[in-house]
């Protein structure tokens, strides 16, 4: 029978079990649904006969709170969350967030920070010598010596600050299962080395094959280039067909890194999302308002993995790989079906995709055979030669999406890459996403539109958006729908100065864009732009890269791309003087801002030839303006009302 798996010794008891071979500990509420990495570990563990039990949420200070089941039979997993938990708890301003989406009623503080590493010291204050295997995206991502945001500082390897003996990193499926039958044949855990998309740690390199050995982590600490130099390399080793085994030195240990597991195949992809779900978050919640996070997922499909688009700023190459990987369509619209019969239905898939939504099998055929190239990119700075575009399989799949019954519209919210469409010569596609899986606006992510920037990015030129944007415009009016772009733009990446945040305010200006939601660069773990943000270099050739480390100029960053916003308005004045760009503020229609002081009113006053009143500088605004919102249109009417406008 279909039920969630046990969270309590009295679920335990139920099953008949006297004991579970592993206790899952998780920073989430449970849910149980494939968009969710611990559903989908625990299911796939399930589905090879093993036994888990899951706690999510345990008190951290209290040492009892990891016994629900007793001791486990094979040992322990630990997965921070769906999110890494210090993102899931801090802004990029490193404020206190005040909402978990991931826990039982939005509330906050039911994980600890850096959880992965809290949870594994938890559980070996009890359990000295039992196996802790971490994963998900937190472990994933820490797994090698890396920099730390939150902390400003380079923390060692999560699995030595942990105390776990094993790390499956990346899309686990297949790891956390060959790790299972090693712990179930009897081979002790310090002796499991052999499993592709582990990290163990080692005295000894004397059965370490084929491996590079990387700057110590001294050797880190004492200089920041080191770190550029050895992340990069690990860069260069995320693939599973080429990628080498590397080995990081320690005072006494070595921290070794197995090359990425093997890419799903469809038929193993399709297994994967075929499992018993529960599609829904565990029933104790309800009394405690549910879990927010389902909503976003409950009803959308995910089609593929991995991603070739090579932006810097996304972990994606070292978490899920370059290599695509898609299940079949048989597979989604089975799950679709399944999701039609929900009670809650209401006839709209929110999304089919998964990090690029038109991204549905390898960028090339030698992929699959000899992995990803190390040394070039498929989209940036311009396709590769080899680059198969083809938008079709995608398409066919949404045509048998909204032919079901049931279904009254298909939506796309994945991201879209935006120069794979503008590559493929065959326009069935785009016309097709504008006509059938949109619904009035579409979102995608430019990033920037400075040539400067969108290098640092790993984003294409800003003439291939603008020509994305014509395209986009054309064939919404020949449909006859007035559908809109929502540009997704980030401020204060590196590369990025006052310079390039004003030419981007100006984009916004010529273009009468109001962008409502702007994110400041984030430099999360294992992220090339985290890499030039830490060191100052970009690791790929060892060259300076602008870093704007300063809050306060951040914030202007960000400002000038909500210039319009009126609590921005001081932050994007004081930009204006810092670059001398005081030709931006005035009555013009090229300004950013008009002025609200006698010394800007001059400067405005030269450009325009004529005085500025006091109820202009009162106002903050020019007569004309003032008249517009007024509903005033002739000098004489104007003059009938200047007791209005007094007031």
């Amino acid at each position: 029978m279909r039920d969630f798996l046990p969270v309590s010794r009295e679920d335990m008891e139920k099953r008949g079990w006297d004991q579970v071979d592993f206790t899952f500990v998780i920073g989430d509420a449970y849910v149980d649904h494939p968009s969710f990495g611990p559903a989908i570990i625990s299911r796939v563990l399930e589905s090879e006969g093993y036994r888990v039990g899951i706690i999510s949420q345990p008190d951290w200070k209290d040492p009892e709170s990891i016994n629900v089941f007793g001791e486990p039979r094979l040992g322990f997993l630990v997965c921070a969350g769906n999110m890494d938990s210090m993102v899931n708890h801090y802004s990029v301003s490193k404020k206190r967030r005040s909402k978990d989406f991931f826990t039982p009623g939005g509330v906050m503080g039911k994980r600890p920070d850096h959880a992965t590493v809290v949870y594994g010291n938890l559980i070996r204050r009890s359990y000295k010598n039992k196996p802790v295997i971490i994963g998900g995206i937190e472990a994933s991502l820490r797994r090698m010596a890396h920099y730390d945001y939150w902390d400003d500082c380079l923390k060692r390897s999560v699995l030595l600050d942990s105390g776990a003996d094993i790390i499956s990193y990346g899309m686990g499926e297949k790891s956390i299962v060959e790790i299972a039958d090693a712990l179930n044949s009897g081979i002790p855990v310090n002796e499991i080395t052999f499993i592709k998309g582990t990290v163990y740690k080692t005295k000894s390199l004397d059965g370490v094959y084929d491996h590079i050995i990387l700057p110590s982590y001294e050797e880190l600490l004492s200089d920041k280039l080191n770190y550029a130099r050895s992340f990069y390399i690990q860069y260069c080793n995320t693939d599973a067909f080429s990628g080498k085994c590397l080995a990081e030195p320690y005072d006494n240990i070595y921290v070794v890194q197995n090359p990425m597991s093997l890419p799903l195949t469809t038929e193993e992809m399709d297994r994967v999302y075929a499992l018993p779900y529960m599609r829904t978050y565990h029933p104790c919640y309800e009394k405690d308002g549910g879990i927010d996070a389902i909503k976003e997922v409950k009803f959308s499909l995910i089609s593929n993995r991995g991603c070739y688009g090579g932006c810097n700023f996304c972990a994606l190459t070292f978490h899920q790989g370059r290599i695509i990987q898609a299940r079949s369509h048989e597979s989604i619209i089975e799950e679709a079906k399944i999701i039609i019969k929900d009670p809650e239905f209401k006839g709209y898939i929110h999304d089919v995709g998964g990090p690029t939504a038109n991204f549905r099998k390898p960028a090339c055929k030698k992929q699959l055979k000899m992995g990803v190239c190390t040394n070039r990119q498929c989209l940036f700075p311009k396709p590769c030669p080899n680059l198969e575009v083809d938008h079709s399989d995608y398409l066919e799949l949404l045509r048998k999406l909204r032919a079901l019954p049931g279904v009254k519209k298909v939506f796309i919210r994945s991201g879209i890459r935006f120069d794979y469409i503008m590559a493929d010569p065959d326009d069935t596609f785009f016309r097709e996403m504008c006509e059938h899986h949109i619904s009035g606006q579409l979102k995608v992510a430019p990033e920037h539109i400075s040539d400067t920037v969108l290098k640092t990015l790993g984003k294409p030129e800003n003439s291939v958006y603008r020509s994305f944007c014509r395209k986009y415009a054309a064939i919404n009016k020949k449909l006859g729908k007035p559908q809109y772009l929502v540009p997704y733009l980030m401020s204060s990446h590196p590369g990025s100065t006052l310079k390039e945040a004003i030419e981007l305010a100006e984009y916004l200006r010529d273009n009468h864009l109001s962008p409502e939601q702007v994110q400041d660069f984030y430099p999360t773990p294992s992220t090339i732009s985290t890499c030039m943000y830490y060191t100052g270099v970009d690791p790929r050739t060892m060259k300076p890269v602008f870093v704007e480390h300063d809050p306060h100029r951040k914030a202007m960053q960000r400002a000038l791309i909500q210039y319009k916003n009126p609590n921005n308005y001081e932050l994007v004045h004081e930009a204006l003087e810092l670059a001398h760009r005081t030709d931006l503020i005035g009555f013009d229609k090229k300004c950013l801002i008009h002025p609200r002081n006698k010394k800007d009113a001059n400067t405005a006053n030269k450009k325009t030839g004529r005085q500025m009143t006091d109820a202009e500088l009162k106002f903050g605004i020019s007569f004309e303006k003032y008249d517009r919102i007024q509903g005033v249109s002739s000098e004489k009417e104007r003059q009938k009302r200047p007791s209005k406008r007094k007031k």
